[in-house]
Parts: C-alpha cells; structure tokens; sequence
C-alpha cells in the first residue's frame, strides 16, 4: 500500500510510534517541477508526518503545487506535564485511533506552527476535537484563473492543492465534523464544517478553540484593541509574541519567525460568522502562541455563532513568505471567497473623489458648495465627490436639508462627467435600506459610505452582506468606514470598493497617531487584509516640529512627496482626494494625483520593512506607477526597474528636495528616460517620499 503526503508518493510507516518510512521508492506528482529537490526537502516532513491516503493512522497533510508549504493535521494524546493536563508540551505523541486534532504547517522543511489544537465548544454539548478520530480523506487540486473588477490585480491565478478531512467524535456517537485546507504557494488555510447530523439539530457556537503555537518566539506586529466594538483604528505595535500578555489583538496580525518566514494570520470569507481575534492565553507565561477568540452576539454574549446545519466557519489565513514584500503581492483573500455573485459590472468603477468634509470639518453641505466641490473634481479629471455627513434631515437618510438638493447636486455633477456619494449612519440604513437605496438608484447616485459600524459580532457581519447584496440590486457601490478588516467578501461583490479599519489621514486634524512611522507600517499589516480607504491627498505638509492639531485645513506629517506615493502604496479603488481645492492649486506636483489610477492589474513590492520603508509599483495597461516611502529616518533607495516591460519609457518624478527635512511641500520634478536594466537612487527625507510614472515611449 502506498500513501501520498504532499504530493509526494511515499511507502507506509512500520511503526506509528517512531513514524519510520520503509526504503522504498519516492516518487512526485506531476506538478512538482524540480523532483529531485523536492525530495530531499520533504525528507524530514516524511519522518514526522504521515499521509492523506491513510487516514487510519491519524495523519493528514497537504502541501502547496511548489512543495514549500506543507500544513498536515493528526489525533494526538493528551499530554500532561507539571502544568496539568492539556498544557504546553515540546512533542505529543500519535493517537491513531483518535485524539486531539491538531495541525502543524512547515516552510521549506523547517517548522513555522507547532502542533495546535483544534475544536469546537458547541453550547450544551462536549468539545467537539479533543477525542476525534479521522475517518477519511478527499484530495484535489485546482488551478483557475479569474478576473477582478477593481483591486491590486485584474487578473487572479487561483492555485492551490487541497484536502477534505472527515472525523468522527469518539466521545458522542454519530457526532461529526469536517475539516477543509487549501495549500497555496503563499498561504495555506482551513476551516471546520459541521456537516448536517443526526447528533445535532443546529449548530450554536460558544468559541472556537484554534490555537496558533508559532514555532520560535516570532517579532510580531499586533493591533491591540480594547475590545470587541471598534473600527480598528490603532496602531500596529513590535513585540514579541511571549511578550503579549493577554491582550485582545484584532487581525492581520504579522510576525517575522526567525530562520524560517514573515507570517500573516488572518481570516477569509466571513459569510454567516463572527470576526476572530487573538489572545495569548492565561497560564501560557513565556510561551509563544495564540488562541481564537470569536466576537461575541449583542444579544446573547455566550454564543458566538448560531445557525442551521451544515454551517462553516471563516478560513483561518497563514500566508506565509520568504519577506513581507510577498505577502503584500497576496490576492489569497480573495481566492477563498465566492466568485461575484453580479453578473453585469459594468457600473462599478474605481476612481479618486473630492471630499470636502476633510478640511471644512465643519462646513454642512449646501448644494452651492458641494457644486464647488464638483468643480474642483471636474478640472482635475477625478471621478468621483464624495458627500459626507449632515445633508439629511436628523437621521432620516431620505430627506434633505432646505439648503441641501441631492437631485440638483447629481445633476449638476453629470454634466461635468463626476458622479456623487452619500455618507449615511449605518442604523440608519439598516431602518430605511428598502426605501433609500431604491430612492438613491433613482436620484442616480454612485455610491454610499457606510459609517460607524464599530463592530464584527454574526450580526454585523451579517450587515455587511446585506448592504452589498442589497446595494448591488439597486447599482450602488459601497464603503465601509468605522468598520472591521477586509476578508474578501469583494470578490463576491464587487461593488464594495473600500473599507476604512485604519487610522487614517483625518486623525491628523486631531492627534499625531497619523505620522511617517505609522504611513509604513500599515502597508505591511493593515492592507495584507486587503483595500484600505486611509483617505489620503494632505499638501499641509508640516515637519514633526511643526505638526499642530488644526480642526480646520489640517495639516500633515510627512514631505509631499511622502503623500504622493500614498497614492501607488496604499490599495483603494475607491481614492480620497482629501485636502481643500485651494491646496492644490497653483501646485505642480498635483499632476501625479490627476494621473495616479484607482485600480491596477499587477502590483510589485520592490522592498521594505514594517514601520521603516516601502516601495510598491503597480502596472495599469502599459503604464506603472511607483510609490516610495520611509519613517522619521532618511535614507536613500537604489531601485531597480526590472519590472518594467521591454522598450523605452520615460520617468516622471516626484521626488524630495533637498531642502525637505526642513520644508517638507518642496518637492523636484524631473524626466528621465529609462529602461528595465536601469536602477533609480531614490533619497527620501526624513518622512520623506518618491513617486514615479513611467510612460512607455511610442
């Protein structure tokens, strides 16, 4: 009998206990390119981990179509040291009749999780994964490509290996549950199925209990939120991971694990679930490793999820890479979600808006000042103006102030070529979405921005969806601010085109949490979920000396160069051009942000480091486009221009002068003819930045 492990075809193990290979043959699958090396990395794995197609033995694996990521699960004793049953230990043995399922994951043969628990503690019932056995194995293999409306990409290879696991609970007769993983070259992931059964009549979570037990005491880059009801607006924080107490982390969380890999957890397609964070567990002192928590229901704060059978839980993201660069490259999120559910997109465009609300925080719009808004949008070729809060009468988001003629405001807007939003409260529209998105479809409106949903519990989650569903129906795209981490869900409706979850540019009119350090932080954290509405477009450049906090035209830290790349970096179909029109006139470097697209079809990351620097180029058609920045520190960038097509084409350069660690909106403009052998020096001042379009010459 031969089994199959990673794609690689292996003899049986002799003895479970010493989990030994017989000296037979090892032959590849197919796709598998180099055999040879293939083999001999996966020659440890074979020692430690068993096989797919022999599910007696306890062992499952599955591994990406390259061969360097490996994720396998398996039943394993309890152990017990002098801490209790249950606790931490180094290695638990094999339990082939069943046991605890646990799943380890591997890159290039060295390992990144440790053995890690998986369950189930379903109210009412016994834990569903300490006692299982598993009973069956499905592979399969995909490899599709699809196409995106708007995003890092327009076209997405979906590629990855997979592997159903059936197991049967040894506690309670005829109780069930699946496990389903998908190996991708840059992530792997897994999620349970509580299939329909006779042992259950519904399905009501209390928690998962998914553990994360990261092989080395990794550099992590955590988000701590004070609770389970806020818009993920903090900062990332550098610590490591025996040093996170027990505080409650929200998702992705980044980590760079020593010897082995950057590693990303986060989570995918959240359809009918609650969001997950992260807590290092009590009694874990010193140890290196993570347990789920699931935000828990408004209403009933001891269940987490409730529902009808068969019900899954979100995907449980590792993507995982040889720098953080590639995990930024990632579309893993979206390829675990549902392709669109709309067949006709056509209406659904990404593009840059005014927004005036940013720098006349308190200005209520009137038709004759948003009409100026238009305006500004119109000279500069920008798709889109955004309104924002205070047009409606009190909370009724069907009517409008005296001074306030949406109509008028949509009209007037489509005879210079600019569509319109509208900003709403998202109780609001959870009370009037059947009257107003109608209405709204009616007065020709582009979009809605969706504000203060402070929470990601089953309901809220369950919100999302409705007001993309519902929106689409009535042509309406959708942003989502106050609101919880992208996972994916616009793939399957692509008429969401953002989503805030930041500290964004308008914190800078109140406090200094916006700032260089925190600009390059957030491409390496933040955005790995996916777009990111920051709302960008500051020309008050300040230096950190200067920065005040203004209500009215804020300003900002970093040089304006800094803000321009902002532009390239920072993923957003749905574009802010924030600062007040009178910031822009007169000034040369705006060019780039009339030039810069919304949308892209393939995005590099050139270099870079959480909170020091980045550099990200992105290809729209034959142009690309280059965005570079750094923290408080300067430094100067060699960048090769490799991913450039053949041909020649010509640099246009947004660049610090050399005066800007002192007047940071001074900014050197220049042409350069370049190729793809050419290398640009980039020096970035202090907060400083460089951003480029290359035009391929006729």
């Amino acid at each position: 009998m031969q089994s199959t492990l990673g794609g690689v075809t292996a003899a049986p193990v002799t003895a479970l206990g010493s989990l030994v290979a017989e000296p037979q043959e090892v032959k590849l699958m197919n796709y598998f390119p180099n055999a040879k090396e293939v083999v001999f990395r996966l020659i440890p794995v074979l020692l430690f981990t068993a096989t797919t197609a022999w599910p007696q033995a306890g062992l499952a694996d599955v591994s990406s179509p390259d061969g360097r990521l490996i994720i396998a699960f398996q039943t394993v004793k309890k152990a017990t040291t002098t801490q209790g049953e249950n606790q931490i230990a180094p290695v638990r043995p094999l339990a082939p009749a069943g046991g605890q399922l646990v799943y380890t994951v591997s890159f290039q043969g060295k390992p990144l999780i440790d053995q890690s628990a998986l369950g189930l503690d379903l109210q009412g019932q016994e834990l569903l994964g300490p006692n299982v056995r598993i009973v069956g194995t499905t592979p399969s293999h995909t490899d599709e490509t699809y196409r995106l409306v708007t995003g890092k990409a327009s076209s997405v290879r979906n590629y990855y290996n997979a592997l159903r696991i059936d197991l049967e609970d040894n506690s309670v007769a005829d109780r069930k549950l699946s496990v389903e993983a998908r190996a991708y070259d840059d992530a792997v992931a897994f999620r349970y199925v509580v299939p329909e059964q006779a042992a259950m009549r519904d399905f009501r979570l209390v928690q998962e209990n998914t553990e994360f037990r990261i092989s080395k005491d990794a550099t992590a880059y955590a988000l701590f939120l004070p609770n389970y009801r806020t818009g993920y607006e903090s900062e990332f924080f550098k610590v490591q991971v025996s040093a996170l107490a027990h505080y409650l982390s929200g998702l992705p969380m980044l980590m760079e694990v020593p010897g082995v890999a950057w590693l990303a957890i986060t989570e995918a397609d959240l359809r009918d679930y609650a969001a997950m964070y992260l807590v290092r567990p009590e009694g874990s002192w010193e140890q290196h490793w993570l347990a789920s928590k699931l935000a828990p229901n408004v209403n009933e704060p001891d269940i987490a999820v409730s529902g009808s059978l068969p019900h899954h839980s979100a995907w449980r993201v590792l993507m995982v890479g040889t720098d953080p660069g590639r995990l930024i490259e990632s579309n893993v999120i979206l390829s675990l979600n549902p392709e669109s559910a709309i067949k006709d997109t056509s209406w659904i465009q990404a593009g840059r808006a005014s927004w005036p609300l940013w720098a006349e925080l308190r200005t209520f719009p009137t038709t004759e000042n948003l009409k100026y808004s238009i305006d500004f949008a119109a000279r500069s070729g920008l798709e889109y103006m955004l309104v924002d809060y205070a047009w409606m009468v009190g909370k009724d988001i069907t009517k409008m102030t005296p001074v306030c003629d949406i109509p008028e405001v949509v009209r007037y807007a489509a005879a210079r070529n600019v569509k319109v939003w509208l900003w709403m409260h998202w109780t609001s529209l959870d009370r009037q979405m059947e009257q107003a998105l109608p209405l709204y479809e009616k007065w020709g409106i582009a979009g809605i921005k969706v504000d203060f949903l402070m929470r990601d519990d089953q309901a809220m989650i369950g919100f999302y969806y409705r007001v993309a569903e519902n929106a689409a129906r009535h042509h309406l795209m959708v942003d989502f601010h106050g609101a919880t981490k992208p996972t994916g869900m616009e793939r399957t409706w692509p008429n969401v085109l953002g989503y805030e979850a930041v500290i964004g540019m308008e914190a800078s009119g109140a406090n200094g949490r916006d700032n260089p350090d925190h600009h390059v932080m957030i491409p390496f954290t933040r955005m790995l979920a996916g777009r990111m509405d920051y709302t960008p477009g500051g020309f008050g450049n300040v230096t950190k000396a200067d920065w005040v906090a203004l209500e009215r035209r804020p300003v900002v830290m970093g040089t304006r160069a800094h803000h321009l790349a902002m532009y390239v970096v920072y993923e957003s179909p749905f574009q802010m051009v924030s600062d007040h029109p009178t910031a822009y006139e007169g000034q040369p470097s705006f060019q780039f942000i009339k030039d810069v697209p919304a949308t892209w079809d393939e995005t590099k990351a050139l270099n870079g480091l959480p909170g020091e620097y980045i550099t990200i180029a992105r290809r729209r058609g034959n142009e690309w486009f280059l965005g570079s920045m750094t923290n408080w520190s300067s430094r100067q960038l060699d960048i090769p221009l490799t991913f450039l097509g053949s041909g020649r084409y010509t640099a246009e350069i947004y660049a610090d002068s050399p005066d800007a660690d002192r007047f940071p909106k001074n900014v050197v403009i220049e042409k350069r003819p370049v190729d793809r052998a050419a290398h640009l020096k980039a020096q970035l001042a202090p907060g400083g930045g460089y951003a480029v379009r290359f035009r391929p010459n006729q």
